[in-house]
């Protein structure tokens, strides 16, 4: 079964849009405000479950990386119905209904946790307090943390050396407290928890029919030897990078200044507004994605349901992923307990986890070994370079993907967000600086690329992706010189953050843009599809790997307020270090080993 073909649009019409067919300038713009949607969402997620849920920062990172890694799963069987059943355009308008809903949905629960600290077996309610204190002879707004121990009121401090100090409001005895011997956590209605769970499943199943099946449409412009298809969706892709743009700084304004249901209610009239460019076209995209004429409107009915039946299914994957990293993040700081392994910690890994693990390893493994007995040693050889290439892309897109998560606590709580005094920028507006490096520098490196092939020195696949994966790692080894200028609130300067998105930046402009070009150019013929399923598995495995790693930087909080900023900074700058060192060893690794992968590539460009 297949959708009709397409109207032919033959390049010399005279209604254009810069040159292209009209229809891509509806298809920008519903993808614009698409990616404003989900970008100005994802910019608050993290912070939210945070600071509003009061979810350890284990427990948090964990369900970050479930959630994103599913939004990059869920597109593979998004297209597959839309190729069979609904057709693209179809898909696209129910994606974009549930991931309204799912936002909206994001609006409520906020304020519904309770901080809480278990001490001495004992579950006490934890007060959060705006002071001034003087030290050194300057005054300081802060937020001191108090409990209620035997009629008693405390002060929580914390110790340097990873203990708790509870000093007496009116004077008296501290009581102290070894490290693993307290914890913090929050009381968080059950409800509201479920409800924000739901949102988020309703918001990853409706990506994976809006996300593939939109790009489709935009192909179906073109045809195979149109010379403007390329330029065609690099026009459609600036929409992405203009649509997270602005959104990633006009969300996290409204989050800080009115509350969180107002950041996801921006994110909603978003992809609203996403909804209602593509249901009321004006004809303009008639005939392009148009579902199988061969399929009744009945069977159409039940996907449309089934979509929103699977609700419950992804529900379940959220569900146990939180249940599983708090179970593990309790074992970890019970004092005494013994430390995990690896084997352990994969085996104490949700269910999402171990079928991620098992489906990417599964299929890095097992597709060469299958090339090497069915095809020509050509063809294996080429097979084995696109998989290596696919593990190469995963490590970067799970340091990359940090932005999300670690680097978005980070701001937070360890960088100095005040632009010359004048302006206190939200944390989660930083994660606006990749997309505006990135529209920025994507056409110089359009030329340069384009120039170096002139003159026969446009680097291979895999020294560019080499170079990525240096980049990535250089950019957070630029966070860890930038401690060197922290202040006394332990805060590093803004600009250190800038500089490692920049950075980040151009290691992705190096690799992510000949990524499935690599793909459809060294895979074997017969399993081309399968291969790009690779791909995007190895994108949703990243996401899901990147959660993991945010883990390490997991620090102690109290309401979603850190406890010992000397330590948080420490913590932090210790996992970028080590991430970033691994970043630019893995990349001279592939580096060295690219002139032997470039000869087994046997003249693909």
């Amino acid at each position: 079964m297949s959708a009709p073909s397409s109207p032919d649009i033959s390049t010399n019409s005279e209604q254009t849009w810069f040159g292209h067919p009209p229809q891509l300038a509806r298809l920008f713009t519903t993808e614009m405000w698409e990616r404003f949607g989900y970008y100005g969402m994802r910019a608050l997620l993290t912070l939210y479950l945070v600071q509003y849920f009061f979810f350890k920062d284990e427990v948090s990172n964990s369900l970050y990386g479930a959630f994103t890694s599913l939004v990059y799963l869920t597109p593979l069987f998004g297209g597959l119905l839309a190729d069979r059943y609904l057709g693209y355009k179809n898909s696209v308008k129910l994606g974009a209904v549930m991931m309204a809903l799912g936002y909206l949905g994001l609006c409520f629960g906020s304020d519904r946790a309770e901080p809480i600290a278990k001490i001495d077996g004992q579950e006490l309610v934890v007060s959060i307090r705006p002071e001034q204190e003087t030290v050194e002879g300057k005054t300081k707004n802060v937020r001191n943390k108090y409990l209620t121990l035997k009629g008693t009121e405390y002060k929580i401090q914390a110790e340097s050396n990873g203990s708790l100090g509870l000093v007496p409001s009116g004077g008296g005895e501290t009581l102290n407290f070894a490290k693993g011997a307290f914890d913090f956590d929050g009381k968080r209605n059950p409800f509201w928890v479920n409800i924000m769970f739901l949102s988020l499943s309703t918001i990853i199943i409706g990506n994976g029919f809006f996300k593939p099946n939109i790009s489709t449409i935009v192909g179906s412009l073109y045809s195979a030897t149109d010379p403007r298809r390329d330029s065609g969706f690099t026009i459609f892709y600036m929409g992405i990078n203009l649509g997270s743009m602005f959104s990633q700084i006009l969300c996290p304004v409204l989050y800080e200044v009115i509350g969180p249901w107002a950041g996801f209610s921006l994110a909603a009239g978003g992809m609203a507004v996403a909804w209602a460019l593509f249901q009321f076209d004006g004809g303009r995209l008639a005939g392009f994605g148009e579902a199988p004429e061969n399929v009744s409107g009945n069977k159409r009915l039940f996907i449309y349901v089934a979509a929103f039946l699977f609700v419950p299914l992804i529900w379940w994957l959220m569900n146990n992923t939180m249940v599983s990293a708090q179970t593990l993040a309790d074992a970890v700081k019970t004092e005494g307990a013994p430390a995990v392994g690896i084997i352990d910690y994969l085996l104490a890994l949700p269910f999402l986890g171990k079928l991620m693990f098992t489906m990417f390893l599964g299929s890095v493994i097992g597709i060469p070994i299958w090339a090497a007995f069915t095809g020509t040693l050509v063809e294996s050889q080429k097979m084995f370079v696109a998989v290596i290439l696919v593990i190469f892309s995963t490590v970067f897109w799970t340091l990359f993907e940090q932005a999300g998560s670690s680097l978005t606590l980070f701001a937070e709580r360890n960088t100095n967000l005040n632009i010359f005094g004048i302006y206190q920028m939200p944390a989660g507006q930083t994660q606006f600086f990749n997309a505006l490096f990135i529209v920025l520098l994507a056409p110089l490196f359009s030329i340069m690329w384009r120039w170096l092939a002139i003159k026969g020195l446009e680097p291979s696949i895999p020294v560019k992706f080499a170079i990525g994966l240096i980049l990535v790692g250089v950019g957070f080894l630029a966070l860890v010189a930038g401690k060197g200028f922290a202040n006394d609130a332990f805060r590093v300067p803004l600009f250190w953050l800038a500089l490692a998105f920049f950075i980040h930046s151009v290691g992705e402009l190096c690799l992510s843009p000949v990524g499935l070009s690599m793909i459809t150019k060294l895979s074997m013929p017969k399993i081309v599809g399968l291969m790009m399923g690779v791909w995007f598995l190895s994108s949703a495995m990243a996401q899901y790997v990147g959660g993991i790693v945010a883990q390490f930087a997991a620090v102690e909080t109290v309401g979603g307020e850190v406890t010992n900023p000397a330590e948080s900074l420490n913590t932090y700058i210790g996992v970028f270090k080590m991430i970033g060192t691994w970043g630019c060893i893995i990349g001279v690794g592939l580096l060295i080993g690219s002139p032997l992968l470039r000869k087994m590539m046997h003249g693909v460009k």
